[in-house]
């Protein structure tokens, strides 16, 4: 997706203010959009993708006008009433109103630690399906322009780069985020020059190094 959330390399947004010391959080809203997030997506009827691609699906003016975790909350919002366990009027009444589906699982406060600590593992066996690139191979990333979430950033969209390294055979996030966490495919580190992508007003000496899975890759 060409969504608002992929500004890498674009001006106009000006520059990157780090804060001193800066918070987890800066209030306590905050902390509950994540605990509110992190169950939510605990009861097992989205995956990781599907959230993100919650956040990004808006309009530009909506996105670059919404805090980090308003963002978060607007998306559980989404997912939840897309997947039948709340209506919009009980979103609006704040209570639950009527039955709806039932989670498939709940995240008890006593197993938070544990679960965050195990995480949600995305790499699978390859079987018999073996790589088609090798580290020092040259690709061509495919000019895709999906209307879905996509994971090859625009700037390193039909780029010449090199192979550093294989990272493993994972799930496929493009797929993930339209529900289908069942297709995976080989996973690279690519480094290119960065002329290459930003012209001859980057530096000689700089490189930028994305992690691309095999679909977005063709053999130059």
């Amino acid at each position: 997706m060409n969504g608002p959330q992929d500004v890498g390399g674009r001006h106009g947004f000006g520059p990157l203010i780090l804060e001193q010391d800066e918070p987890l959080f800066h209030a306590p809203w905050e902390k509950r959009a994540l605990a509110v997030t992190l169950a939510a997506g605990a009861m097992g009827h989205w995956s990781i993708d599907q959230t993100r691609w919650a956040r990004e699906n808006r309009a530009p003016a909506e996105y670059y006008a919404t805090s980090y975790y308003k963002l978060w909350i607007l998306a559980v919002e989404r997912l939840l009433v897309e997947h039948g366990l709340v209506r919009p009027e009980e979103l609006a009444e704040g209570k639950a109103l009527f039955e709806t589906v039932p989670p498939k699982r709940v995240l008890k406060a006593q197993d938070v630690a544990a679960v965050l600590a195990r995480g949600a593992p995305v790499d699978r066996d390859p079987g018999p399906v073996k790589p088609r690139f090798d580290p020092g191979d040259l690709v061509r990333t495919r000019n895709l322009q999906p209307p879905g979430h996509i994971r090859l950033p625009a700037y390193a969209r039909d780029k010449v780069g090199r192979i550093e390294a294989l990272r493993g055979y994972h799930v496929f996030a493009d797929a993930s985020a339209r529900g289908d966490e069942g297709v995976a495919h080989w996973l690279y580190t690519v480094v290119f020059d960065a002329r290459t992508l930003w012209g001859d007003d980057a530096a000689a000496s700089d490189t930028v190094s994305i992690d691309a899975w095999e679909p977005y890759l063709e053999h130059v």
